[in-house]
């Protein structure tokens, strides 16, 4: 009897123990695990952009969607199907009529869509501008590439392209802010670093790769001796290579230097057609337009007068997302994987 008492007490001591360290396993846990700041999955935030699926968007809205996890909220991606201001600012309308808890936008026309852009940020919905802005309108920030700085990093390439001398052209989108900017850095590096260089031409390539060859073709024909073209978008580009490509034995071949990384492209800078693309931090700009979008939809919850009373708020205004030169030397980096 007195054995069986004996196992009886070892049985339940080690019951005790077990349920001890089970209980001290759980009050150790990292707390990193389960602290943080986390959405309600109800909380919809929208992407908006022009020519919706083209591959440029694609690693920007996976940015969002990954901080959209991380955040426990949803998403939703809309936007125009043309390079056209007016369908995109009905595609805005349309969003902003949903209430979304903020909205992420690509401005095609900086000029035509600020009124569209104000509307939302009075109807209380927090906005942010990515890739290509709208300065004059009422969105809290813009999160992208320092484009300035981009033209001024491509004038610097034609110049190491084309030994610092020759005609050079642009083709770009006129109407659009960001394609503004590359084209003002672009043009006044020429102009005032490398006085054996000369800008003979600015053309309209539209954003299209039709339109934007027609200008090359027109640049070729008038400037025969052209040492140099800089696309400021990838559609460009690659209409820039296929003027070149059917010029090619007429004379002088010009360098090519076109921006982004869709495949199209990389595959023509592997060819060895376009000298250089400009690279940009894409998936950076749609992870911190859904992260700043979320404080912000958090922030104006607590203080709506936050914009008009310039509070600070624990987010910047803007975020410079970066830029890349890509050759044929390290294009392999640029592909997705």
């Amino acid at each position: 009897m007195k054995k069986l008492w004996l196992v009886y007490v070892l049985l339940i001591g080690i019951f005790l123990i077990y349920v001890l360290n089970y209980k001290q396993q759980g009050d150790s846990a990292d707390p990193w695990e389960t602290a943080g700041l986390r959405g309600n999955i109800e909380d919809k935030y929208v992407m908006v952009t022009f020519q919706i699926g083209i591959d440029y968007w694609k690693s920007v809205l996976k940015g969002f969607e990954d901080a959209a996890e991380e955040l426990n909220v949803s998403v939703e991606y809309h936007g125009s199907t043309q390079h056209n201001a007016n369908e995109q600012m009905t595609v805005l309308e349309q969003t902003i009529a949903k209430k979304p808890a903020g909205i992420a936008i690509s401005a095609v026309n900086s000029k035509l869509l600020t009124a569209t852009i104000n509307k939302a940020v009075e109807a209380g919905i927090p906005v942010v501008l990515f890739d290509s802005g709208a300065p004059d309108s009422k969105a809290y920030s813009f999160l992208g590439t320092d484009n300035y700085n981009a033209g001024t990093q491509a004038a610097h390439k034609m110049a190491e392209l084309t030994g610092s001398k020759g005609e050079v052209a642009i083709i770009t989108t006129p109407d659009q802010h960001n394609h503004q900017e590359r084209t003002d850095g672009f043009s006044d590096t020429i102009r005032s670093e490398y006085p054996e260089m000369k800008l003979v031409g600015i053309k309209n390539g539209r954003g299209d790769q039709v339109a934007s060859r027609e200008a090359a073709e027109l640049l070729l024909g008038e400037y025969p001796q052209l040492a140099g073209i800089f696309a400021t978008e990838s559609n460009g580009g690659i209409g820039v290579a296929e003027a070149v490509d059917a010029a090619h034995g007429n004379g002088l071949v010009p360098q090519i230097i076109s921006f982004d990384t869709d495949k199209g492209t990389l595959d023509l800078v592997k060819e060895g057609k376009i000298a250089a693309t400009m690279a940009q931090g894409t998936w950076n700009m749609g992870y911190w337009s859904l992260t700043e979008l979320f404080h912000l939809h958090r922030d104006l919850e607590a203080d709506p007068e936050a914009y008009a009373n310039h509070k600070p708020v624990p987010v910047p205004d803007t975020v410079d997302t970066g830029i890349d030169v890509v050759t044929r030397v390290n294009v392999d980096n640029y592909y997705a994987k």
